[in-house]
């Protein structure tokens, strides 16, 4: 059964840093491209970060310069370290893995609240 467990979520006062993991099981870590997803109240769940099996890296202009997203193979886990927040990066955080040649091996978590407010 695959799994990804979400974590680090919390509330946070604006110029503050969080870090969220994804802790993936079930499946074979270093073969998925693993990204980072919001999705705010009222609005569409937009892609945030990405790194691939070879550890490239993309952001939406939004974050760059304030967040980095990186992986652990050896825990089967990626990370989203979230400095300088803004009220703005409030929203539902979710982690997402899409096997490198598959295309149809995708998987989600469920998600973990980031509330960024004084």
């Amino acid at each position: 059964q695959v799994q990804l467990v979400e974590s680090g979520g919390g509330l946070v006062q604006p110029g503050g840093s969080l870090r969220l993991s994804c802790a993936a099981s079930g499946i074979i870590f270093s073969l998925y491209n693993m990204r980072w997803h919001r999705q705010a109240p009222g609005k569409q769940r937009e892609l945030v970060a990405a790194i691939t099996t070879g550890g490239n890296t993309n952001y939406v202009d939004s974050v760059k310069g304030r967040f980095t997203i990186s992986r652990d193979n050896a825990k089967n886990t990626v990370y989203l370290q979230m400095n300088s927040l803004k009220p703005e990066d409030t929203a539902v955080y979710y982690c997402n893995a899409e096997h490198r040649y598959i295309a149809t091996l995708k998987y989600w978590g469920q998600g973990t609240q980031v509330t960024v407010s004084s």
